[in-house]
């Protein structure tokens, strides 16, 4: 019967069972968290180049241009620039401040930087754990879905011979090979933007390191 057979892609995946749906909705989430993540982090790195930030900052530091710096902090903005502002400020705290020592005062500079980015970083992670987990969870529906399929085609073999039989062992492993392909595409498209964003994510946390290290050095050699 020639109306089993599925007419186009849309009706092949018609035929992949209930897992497909489940398979592509996965796929959807992925494709929508990563638009929304590459727009936070790109917020959260600022409106210019991140390494020209970064190389601004130190050069002004090490001219001991704090007013610069903030300038640079109040243009940039961002997450990078956040930390960096809040460290300044309490740079400038402890440069007025008579009653604490040096090392007391480097301490607490270096836990503003460390609290600053305890606040930034939450925001710039939220949704990943969600497609990492995708990562597996749709690999793992296409595979649930392909052996579903290969049963079906199998239950068909065993029922007996003729062509109903051969249409249903076709349908059965179209549907298999439907689910197998969704799971994969799903699982390939999640491990590559939780990599690209935990990346990026690292890269930011690099920089803010390489500031938070400078700023105290300054302070460190100049008080």
């Amino acid at each position: 019967d020639e109306s089993y057979e599925p007419a186009n892609l849309m009706g092949t995946v018609y035929k992949g069972g209930f897992v497909v749906p489940i398979i592509w909705t996965l796929l959807i989430t992925v494709v929508a968290l990563s638009i929304e993540r590459f727009f936070a982090i790109r917020n959260a790195y600022g409106r210019t180049s991140l390494t020209k930030f970064v190389a601004d900052i130190k050069s002004a530091l090490k001219n001991n241009d704090m007013a610069k710096a903030q300038q640079l902090c109040d243009k940039q903005r961002g997450s990078v620039a956040n930390v960096v502002g809040a460290t300044l400020r309490k740079y400038k705290e402890m440069e007025e401040n008579t009653v604490l020592t040096k090392e007391q005062k480097i301490l607490s500079i270096q836990k503003e930087l460390e609290e600053a980015t305890a606040l930034e970083m939450p925001m710039m992670q939220e949704n990943l754990p969600i497609i990492g987990t995708i990562v597996t969870l749709g690999t793992l529906a296409g595979l649930f879905g392909t052996v579903l399929g290969m049963i079906k085609s199998f239950s068909a073999m065993a029922s007996g011979d003729g062509g109903a039989d051969s249409s249903a062992l076709s349908t059965g492993i179209s549907e298999a090979l439907v689910n197998t392909a969704s799971g994969i595409a799903t699982g390939a498209l999640a491990v590559i933007s939780y990599n690209y964003y935990t990346n990026k994510i690292d890269r930011l946390t690099f920089s803010l390191d390489e500031v938070g290290f400078t700023i105290v050095e300054t302070f460190s050699a100049t008080h």
